[in-house]
C-alpha cells in the first residue's frame, strides 16, 4: 500500500501548487487552513507565484529529466522568494501515464447492521476492486461517485443508515507507472516531496468549473501546450476523464513548418493573429513572416491571414473530432448535458468556443479560474487553470479515497456492462 495523500491532515501553513505543463511551469504558493472556518476557501491567499517556460516535455511526458529539473528549480525559487519562505512539499499535476478512467460497481454484506465508518472503510478499499492486476499501472484518484443500500441508489452518505448490503460506484483513474516516476524524480531532486497527485483536467476543471455545472453535468476540455485533456462531471462527481497528446505546439510546429518561419515567431502570429473562423477580410490582412535562416533585417516573407487560418483549423478541428470520438467511445458523449466549458492556452484563439460548440453539438462558455486573494494578474488567465486548481484540490475536502496501491488497473469482466448499469442508474 503506497499512500501519497494524507487528505485528514489539517492544512495550515504554506501550500504549493506546481503545474508541470508541456510549454510552461507554473507554481502558486498560498497560505490559510482549509480548517479555520466554515469556509476553508476564505482563508486561501496566495503569498508566492512563480512561472517560466517549460523545457524537457513533449505531449504531457517528461523527456529530458535535467532540464525539467532545471525549470521546476527555477519556478519554485522565484515563487519561495515572492512568499519570503521555503516549501518542502507541492500538490503536481500529471499530464502523461496515459491516464486510463473506469467506473466500477460492487457490494457488499452489512448483515443489517448500522452503517458506520469502518464499513466505509472495507467498501472503498482499493484492494477490494479486484479483476487481474497489471503491473505497470497505479491508481491516482479512487472516487465513490454513490452509493446503494439494499438496492435503493442516490444515497449521498450511507452512515447511520441500516441495510443488508452495502454498494457502491466508484470512478478509478490510473496511469503508467513510468511517467510517474520520473515526475516524482524529477521533484525530488529539487528536493521537493509530493503531497498530492492529480491528473491535469480533474486539476484545472476544479479552478474553473461552478457548482451549478458540476451538479447538472459538464464536458470540461482543457487545451494544453502538449496536451488536450477532458474531465466529465455529473452529480457534482468526476465521472470519465481522458487525455489526448496534442496540444498548442502541435498547432505552432504546424505554422512554423507551413510558413517555414522560426518557432517564436510562428508562436507569436498564432497569438496575435491566429484565428479559428474564417472571415472576409482575411484575404487582405497581411501578416509580414521573417523565413528560416535569414538575417533579422532581411526581407520579409508576407501572406493573408487566410493562409494563417488554413494552417490552424484543421488541426483544431482534428484535435475536437478526437475528443468527441473519445467520449462517444466511452460512452459520455451525451452523459454531462449539452454544457461544455473549455480553458488552457489554446482556448484562447479566435472563435475556439464557437467551433468547440460546432463539433460537439454543446453550448460552450472559456473558462478561467476563479480569482484567488494576492495572486497576480498574469496567474488569472486560462493558462493557469491547472495551477490554481491544483490548490483548490489541497484546500478543499477531498471525497477520495487516501490510499494509493500499485496495480489495480485491470480490466474487469464486463466493464462495459458496470458502465451501463451506472448510466441506466443515472439517467
Amino acid at each position: 500500500m503506497h499512500n501519497r495523500v494524507n487528505h485528514n491532515k489539517p492544512r495550515s501553513g504554506l501550500t504549493a501548487a506546481l503545474d508541470i505543463g508541456t510549454t510552461k511551469i507554473g507554481c502558486l504558493i498560498a497560505s490559510g487552513s482549509a480548517n479555520a472556518g466554515t469556509d476553508g476557501e476564505k482563508e486561501l491567499r496566495v503569498v508566492g507565484f512563480g512561472h517560466q517556460i517549460s523545457h524537457g516535455m513533449r505531449s504531457g511526458t517528461i523527456v529530458d529529466i535535467e532540464s525539467v529539473e532545471a525549470a521546476i528549480r527555477s519556478t519554485v525559487e522565484a515563487a519561495e522568494q515572492m512568499a519570503g519562505e521555503n516549501i518542502k512539499e507541492v500538490v503536481v499535476n500529471l499530464s502523461g501515464g496515459k491516464p486510463k478512467s473506469r467506473l466500477i460497481a460492487y457490494e457488499i454484506s452489512i448483515a443489517g447492521h448500522k452503517i458506520g465508518d469502518p464499513d466505509l472503510r472495507r467498501i472503498l478499499d482499493p484492494q477490494a476492486l479486484g479483476g487481474d492486476q497489471a503491473a505497470d499501472r497505479e491508481l491516482i484518484h479512487t472516487i465513490p461517485v454513490g452509493y446503494s443500500i439494499d438496492g435503493n441508489r442516490g444515497v449521498r452518505d450511507p452512515r447511520g443508515m441500516y441495510g443488508e448490503r452495502l454498494g457502491v460506484n466508484m470512478h478509478v483513474v490510473s496511469a503508467t507507472h513510468g511517467p510517474m516516476r520520473n515526475l516524482e524524480t524529477a521533484v525530488a531532486r529539487c528536493h521537493l516531496g509530493i503531497d498530492s497527485m492529480v491528473v491535469t483536467p480533474y486539476a484545472s476543471a476544479l479552478a474553473c468549473l461552478v457548482e451549478d455545472e458540476k451538479q447538472m453535468g459538464v464536458t470540461y476540455i482543457d487545451f494544453g501546450g502538449g496536451t488536450t485533456s477532458v474531465a466529465v462531471f455529473f452529480d457534482g462527481e468526476l465521472v470519465h476523464t481522458d487525455t489526448i497528446p496534442v496540444g498548442g505546439q502541435h498547432v505552432t510546429n504546424d505554422i512554423a513548418r507551413g510558413l517555414a518561419t522560426p518557432m517564436p515567431h510562428a508562436e507569436r502570429m498564432k497569438t496575435l493573429y491566429g484565428n479559428v473562423i474564417p472571415s472576409a477580410s482575411d484575404d487582405h490582412a497581411v501578416i509580414k513572416v521573417p523565413l528560416v535562416g535569414e538575417e533579422e533585417s532581411s526581407e520579409e516573407s508576407q501572406v493573408p491571414r487566410s493562409m494563417l487560418v488554413g494552417i490552424i483549423r484543421p488541426r483544431i478541428e482534428e484535435t475536437l473530432e478526437l475528443v468527441r470520438d473519445r467520449l462517444a467511445n466511452a460512452g459520455f458523449d451525451k452523459v454531462a448535458g449539452r454544457r461544455a466549458v473549455i480553458s488552457g492556452g489554446a482556448s484562447q484563439l479566435l472563435g475556439m468556443p464557437e467551433l468547440t460548440g460546432r463539433i460537439l453539438d454543446k453550448q460552450v462558455r472559456v473558462g478561467r479560474p476563479q480569482i484567488l486573494a494576492g495572486a497576480p494578474e498574469t496567474a488569472a488567465g486560462p493558462a493557469f487553470s491547472a495551477c490554481a486548481g491544483l490548490l483548490r484540490y489541497a484546500f478543499e475536502d477531498s471525497k477520495e479515497i487516501p490510499n494509493f496501491t500499485y496495480g489495480i488497473e485491470a480490466e474487469p469482466s464486463g466493464r462495459f456492462g458496470r458502465l451501463g448499469q451506472w448510466l441506466k442508474e443515472n439517467f
